[in-house]
């Protein structure tokens, strides 16, 4: 796997490498599931809430020089993979897919069926009690 930080000089080249690796078509997983990407996911990945109030304003140089990795995590046999939690539910869903990876590096995706999914975001775990509270979810497995 290949943990590279990109460097470009402002958001516009970090958009267009999205667009451009993500947005063609979809990346395949290591167990074979294709997942899409559309292009309006950039902000909602890329961005974060400068006062912490869900409202994602500030670009995130920090998320972004990470762009590659969500290729890297889909495609590592060895991340772990958690069962994403369905907050209006109030419980976990293997339909919803976490794979962790270095330690704190996050991409969920989203099952549409055994073979396709959505990309819903990546980013970096932040403070020890978010990572503790991941953590604590059971291994991902793939709905009946």
């Amino acid at each position: 796997m290949t943990w590279k930080l990109v460097n470009y000089c402002d958001e516009n080249d970090y958009r267009a490498h999205f667009v451009r690796v993500y947005c063609s078509g979809p990346i395949n997983t290591h167990d074979g599931i294709a997942v899409r990407f559309r292009r309006d996911q950039f902000d909602h990945c890329f961005y974060e809430s400068t006062r912490r109030n869900g409202i994602k304003d500030q670009f995130s140089g920090v998320r972004a020089e990470r762009i590659d990795w969500i290729k890297a995590t889909l495609e590592d046999p060895s991340a772990c993979q958690l069962a994403g939690w369905d907050a209006q539910k109030r419980r976990y869903d293997h339909n919803r897919r976490v794979a962790l990876v270095k330690g704190n590096y996050v991409v969920v995706i989203s099952l549409k069926s055994k073979t396709t999914a959505n990309f819903v975001t990546a980013y970096l775990m932040d403070t020890p009690a978010s990572l503790q509270k991941l953590t604590k979810a059971p291994k991902w497995v793939p709905p009946p």
